[in-house]
């Protein structure tokens, strides 16, 4: 079954899972007597970047037919994302706990067996993908289970038969799979992608490489090869073409947790109008500097008018 999906077609499919977000207020986890839902999900998050720039941005995943799955539709469609979902009365809608902080976040994720982790090859097909100009997943995805790792490689190739862009961040999560495993799937989703999105850090500690470059010469294939490194700023390596650099800006941080996914739908935004590299890489620090700012994920919705 391939959830139903608009006679035509969103710019943008962004396609993983999305949980509710759990995150105390006015205290660490451990004290407080209040906190706030909203969702969590890399590709959402994605879409939600890219609608908000004026593009039609959908996002494709299966969710529990639960409160907290109505919960997670509901935002998306008040932040404009349309929704191309399948509800499972069988597995549940996942569930993350965040606990906040200025350098690092503590997660807790409960979504072993969620309805998202059920995502199989078949999911979406070529007829579906087609007038979609970009098809959008992470790493998250293939981590999640055997039929999700093998949904991401057929729509690798079903967004290539429909003629979309292939865009993949590797957003590694090393609790959901082994060291091994992701070093492997990582490099060979990303090196296949059109668009690939990785930290220079977050290489170092899957592949053991420790420049941009050094990146480039472990993903030789890749067609746009975006590296971020932090506050430094990002390289984006397109064929043979010189290396575009463009530095961070300066930014208080509040909180650094979504500040990736931010950067890719900056970046994919300007990708859609057409943009030059150093204006896509300065649209991507410009978004994530929007969430930088901020004890969320995703910026405040603005009041309807």
């Amino acid at each position: 079954m391939s959830p139903s999906v608009p006679s035509s077609s969103p710019a943008i499919v962004c396609v993983g899972e999305s949980m509710a977000l759990i995150t105390p207020t006015g205290a660490d986890l451990a004290s407080a007597d209040t906190a706030s839902i909203t969702h969590a999900g890399a590709e959402a998050n994605v879409a939600v970047g890219v609608a908000a720039a004026g593009h039609r941005a959908a996002w494709a995943s299966r969710l529990g037919d639960d409160p907290l799955g109505r919960r997670l539709t509901a935002e998306l469609e008040r932040r404009r994302v349309e929704l191309w979902t399948e509800l499972d009365a069988e597995a549940p809608t996942g569930v993350m706990f965040k606990d906040p902080g200025v350098e690092s976040s503590a997660v807790y994720y409960y979504r072993r067996g969620s309805a998202a982790s059920r995502m199989a090859p078949g999911f979406l097909s070529p007829a579906q993908l087609a007038g979609v100009r970009i098809v959008h997943t992470t790493g998250i995805t293939p981590a999640l289970s055997a039929t999700c790792l093998a949904m991401v490689d057929q729509l690798f190739a079903d967004a290539r038969t429909a003629g979309a862009v292939v865009s993949f961040d590797v957003n590694d999560r090393r609790a959901l799979w082994s060291p091994e495993e992701a070093a492997a799937t990582l490099a060979r989703l990303a090196d296949a992608a059109d668009i690939a999105f990785v930290g220079r850090d977050e290489a170092e500690r899957i592949w053991g490489t420790a420049t941009a470059a050094e990146i480039r010469a472990y993903l030789p294939h890749c067609r746009l090869l975006v590296v971020k490194d932090g506050d430094v700023g990002a390289t984006a390596f397109a064929g043979d073409a010189d290396p575009v650099f463009v530095p961070a800006p300066v930014v208080d941080v509040v909180e650094p947790v979504g500040a990736g996914d931010a950067f890719a739908s900056g970046f994919l935004a300007a990708t859609l109008d057409g943009a030059d590299l150093e204006t896509r890489l300065a649209a991507g620090h410009e978004a994530a500097a929007r969430v930088l700012r901020i004890a969320a994920d995703l910026p405040p919705l603005e009041p309807a008018r």
